[in-house]
């Protein structure tokens, strides 16, 4: 009966993995052409947070969770969003200069910053398995940039940081959820973004509006940009960390292919070898930590 239960779980994760890697995808090719409409990545995350604003206030208020929005903590709110706004602008700029699976692949080491992040911020123990991820990890990044080989480009420097950037939010984010609310942590996300966006956009005095070839890509990448994390969180509350780890990965392959049918991207071995290292890294984290 618990294996019946547990096969169950693993099937539903599997479904909504299934929506976050259509999700993710989506937002990256979405991405892609909204900033190809004239639109630059602080443009683009304030249209962005403004869709998004726009569903969480709808979704709080349809389910009666507007009660649940405080404002507590703000200034761990504050360094999350800056931090998180920091990752997306970086992410979406490295998305016009390398490959789409180089972007994922680097985006995979995420957790491994998580480890030293949460060592520096949170005082949590380096133990060895967490040694070992960082080491496999670190490999993984050295064969996918390949120092020496080739010049680090740009593309890729801004994906690499963009990973650190999203490991100090998902930081941020786990001291957050012991005192506050989903819905609160995603209100203030809309909220501080869309400011954010706002100033860095108007500093120069101009904000363009998307023409209109460039609508329905913006409202995309709202839409996806939630949609994809409502869809990993919920597989993780299902499911096992390390099976959807595993589920997670496959996003490499599948906008790998996207890339090559969209944009004519090669399929390159070093890509997949260095993500292979990453997942291994993490998957030897995950373990260790459920145990």
């Amino acid at each position: 009966m618990q294996q019946t239960q547990s096969t169950q779980n693993i099937g539903l994760a599997a479904i909504w993995m299934l929506g976050a890697v259509t999700s993710f995808a989506t937002m990256a090719v979405a991405g892609r052409m909204a900033m190809s409409a004239q639109l630059d990545t602080f443009e683009l995350l304030f249209y962005r947070s403004l869709v998004s604003f726009s569903i969480v206030l709808c979704v709080a208020a349809v389910t009666g969770k507007l009660s649940q929005v405080r404002a507590t903590h703000m200034r761990l709110h504050l360094a999350r969003n800056v931090a998180h706004f920091t990752g997306q602008n970086l992410w979406f700029y490295a998305l016009t200069l390398i490959p789409l699976a180089q972007v994922f692949a680097l985006e995979f080491t995420s957790p491994l910053w998580v480890i030293v992040l949460a060592a520096i911020l949170l005082g949590e123990t380096i133990t060895r398995a967490r040694l070992i991820a960082g080491l496999l990890g670190f490999i993984g990044v050295m064969i996918i940039t390949r120092p020496g080989a080739t010049s680090l480009s740009p593309g890729t420097i801004a994906a690499a940081l963009s990973a650190i950037c999203f490991a100090a939010t998902a930081v941020a984010t786990k001291r957050l959820t012991c005192d506050v609310s989903v819905i609160s942590i995603l209100f203030w996300l809309t909220v501080i973004q869309a400011a954010l966006g706002l100033i860095c956009a108007g500093i120069d005095g101009e904000i363009a509006l998307p023409p209109v070839h460039g609508i329905l890509p913006v409202i995309l990448v709202g839409i996806c940009g939630l949609t994809a994390h409502f869809c990993l969180t919920t597989a993780l509350s299902v499911a096992p960390s390390g099976a959807v780890m595993s589920m997670d990965f496959t996003r490499l392959p599948v906008i790998a292919v996207v890339g090559m049918l969209l944009y004519s991207e090669p399929l390159e071995w070093a890509v997949f070898a260095g993500a292979a290292l990453i997942l291994l890294g993490n998957l030897i984290n995950l373990k260790a930590e459920t145990r």
